[in-house]
């Protein structure tokens, strides 16, 4: 506890006074010494700028803390009030009628409102394409776009959060499925062989998972024992301790076993459905609301779910390790599946004709295999299998 107690780092603490006082004088400034403009949007969108910003500042300094500490516990209650403002805004954006659910996100950016083609990654699929002299390879460097880091940098976040390689390739192949299964409804989806299982599954998101758990077991094996910084004599110490405040205080491996218990598979279940429902909405929430790839929201929100997501996963596996201390679930993950829920509630009432377009058969005929064998292992290992008594016909 000595290097956490440090009086530098006792310095960055919440001085929950402090903040009031200088919320309170700010406010003092705009009501007396600042003229009120007469734009009457340019007043609605700072009126709700401030909103934000002080129940900000409040959470902040209030709120409760969760299970992570560094850099400081303040950060993560930041975090955790944006998740509060998004989901309100996501709350507020569902109760609008579609045409004003669109228009009104041109109040954030005038840019948007506007219907945009989706881009299709698939047509000519070949590696090599002999009729192009100039560029044969060009099919596959029309595929290097922004995309690509994103999907590895994406998947070695994601590694981190899970902390298991075997969900995070499920996920990962699942999500390839997915993609296969949907893309009559968003042409995003469609997408060569090779980019779903060479570019995506084995390059992307192998390389990702990869230097994810890499650096899963340096944080694993890593000594977590703290010293004070006015302790640490030499000046690059210092510099050391400082950049490993942001590493972990300590480390708690995830042992998700999902077949020791019926509690435990169950939960792991609902944790890779919340996760493709997250990954479905990416794609699902930028079509509805017109918003392009690139878009700077889009970004943000993906930053958001990066912050919020590694919180939300450790009360998740709290919660379902050991229920006697956790007796209910973390604020952030409830937070997290309400936000994921109410996105695709969102892609479903803005555009249910797409939602509704139907599956083809035979792509309906797998699913309904993979359910059907997933409810047949469940039904053995845990019914049968745990209590073959119980199927065992006893006379009188």
């Amino acid at each position: 506890q000595e290097g956490i107690n440090a009086l530098f780092f006792k310095k960055l603490r919440a001085h929950t006074v402090t903040v009031l006082f200088i919320l309170t004088c700010v406010l003092v400034y705009v009501t007396l010494l600042e003229e009120t403009p007469q734009d009457t949007t340019y007043n609605t969108k700072r009126g709700i700028v401030a909103s934000i910003l002080v129940f900000l500042c409040f959470g902040v300094t209030q709120a409760k803390d969760g299970p992570f500490t560094r850099p400081h516990p303040a950060y993560w209650r930041f975090w955790l009030c944006v998740s509060v403002v998004y989901e309100l805004f996501l709350i507020f954006v569902l109760f609008q009628t579609v045409r004003d659910g669109r228009q009104f996100m041109k109040y954030i950016d005038p840019k948007l409102g506007v219907a945009l083609p989706e881009r299709d990654y698939g047509g000519n699929c070949l590696i090599y394409d002999p009729g192009n002299t100039t560029d044969p390879w060009h099919n596959i460097w029309d595929k290097m776009d922004g995309f690509v880091p994103a999907h590895f940098l994406g998947w070695y976040i994601k590694t981190l959060v899970i902390r298991d390689w075997w969900m995070c390739m499920i996920i990962s192949v699942m999500f390839e499925f997915l993609e296969y299964s949907l893309e009559h409804q968003l042409p995003n989806f469609s997408e060569c062989w090779w980019d779903h299982w060479i570019m995506d599954v084995l390059v992307c998101n192998g390389l990702g998972i990869y230097a994810g758990m890499k650096t899963l077991g340096w944080l694993s094996m890593k000594p977590y024992q703290w010293q004070g910084l006015w302790n640490i004599p030499t000046y690059k110490g210092k510099i050391k301790r400082m950049a490993f405040q942001f590493t972990p205080y300590s480390w708690v491996k995830f042992e998700w076993k999902p077949a020791s218990n019926l509690r435990r598979w169950l939960a792991v279940l609902g944790i890779i459905f919340m996760f493709l429902l997250a990954e479905l909405n990416t794609f699902y929430l930028k079509f509805v609301l017109w918003m392009p790839p690139e878009h700077y929201l889009v970004l943000l929100r993906l930053v958001f779910f990066v912050n919020v997501g590694g919180v939300a996963m450790r009360e998740i596996y709290d919660f379902m390790d050991d229920p006697k201390f956790y007796r209910k679930l973390g604020q952030q993950a409830w937070l997290v599946a309400a936000i994921t829920v109410t996105e695709f509630l969102i892609v479903v009432k803005y555009d249910p004709r797409t939602i509704m377009l139907p599956i083809p058969f035979f792509v309906t005929q797998c699913w309904f295999l993979g359910i059907v064998l997933i409810l047949s292992w469940t039904l053995w290992r845990f019914f049968i299998r745990e209590n073959p008594h119980q199927f065992t016909h006893n006379g009188p």
